[in-house]
């Protein structure tokens, strides 16, 4: 009996560190108090990002308006949002909302 429970230990591991490395190429950004925390954030190329807004009663966006892209839909408290980056550069984003609420996302191998 002993013998297999060690294998089950281990298993229940294997599949934990797959699951913690899936997890670890989520970069987590908070918005709470009017600000994107952290402000900038470096990422590898294929990694992803996920904006949590963790205030009480507002709602944000994340914009991309600098590359030309939409801006999300509004994010109430609790929601997210996930974006992968494929490419390496520097791309500077805003709260459609309050566009004095900034962040850059760099992309570097």
């Amino acid at each position: 009996a002993m013998q297999r429970h060690a294998t089950a230990i281990l298993l229940a591991l294997g599949i934990y560190s797959q699951w913690a490395m899936a997890e670890g190429d989520v970069h987590l950004v908070i918005i709470k108090d009017f600000k994107f925390s952290p402000q900038e954030v470096t990422v590898k190329p294929g990694e992803t990002i996920r904006w949590e807004n963790h205030e009480k009663r507002q709602y944000h966006s994340v914009w991309f308006e600098a590359s030309g892209e939409p801006e999300t839909d509004y994010l109430f408290p609790e929601e997210f949002y996930e974006r992968e980056f494929d490419t390496s550069g520097t791309f500077p984003y805003h709260c459609g909302p309050h566009p004095e609420m900034t962040g850059v996302v760099h992309v570097t191998d």
